[in-house]
């Protein structure tokens, strides 16, 4: 079963919540670059979430096998969006890694609590 837009819509709400409050929390806790690359980690995986999210949505009224189509480029295109977000970030000098890659996990992991909330 397809999530709907309302799940969706969700998801993405969600996702937002946790790239803000990992950010802010980084930001307190270490210093306001590390919150800042936190932030960024969170935005390449909510950018080609929301992406998804859109095309989905767009693809839903269509037939099963245009839509599982429509699925599998948008999918494809979400992951080289996800890429070429990370080779931008890594191109910033003195990269703060380990906040970055958290506020990017933790993003994702908002669709892995969300299946175990169905």
């Amino acid at each position: 079963m397809i999530a709907n837009a309302s799940s969706i819509t969700k998801i993405l709400k969600y996702q937002i919540l946790v790239i803000l409050a990992v950010s802010l929390g980084l930001s307190l806790a270490l210093d306001v670059i590390s919150g800042g690359f936190a932030f960024l980690g969170g935005l390449i995986a909510f950018l080609p979430n929301a992406y998804l999210g859109f095309r989905i949505n767009q693809a839903a009224k269509l037939e099963a096998k245009k839509f599982i189509n429509s699925f599998y480029a948008s999918e494809s295109i979400k992951l080289v969006l996800t890429a070429l977000f990370f080779l931008l970030v890594f191109r910033i000098p003195n990269v703060k890694l380990l906040p970055l890659l958290a506020c990017y996990i933790s993003t994702l992991s908002v669709f892995w609590f969300a299946l175990l909330m169905r």
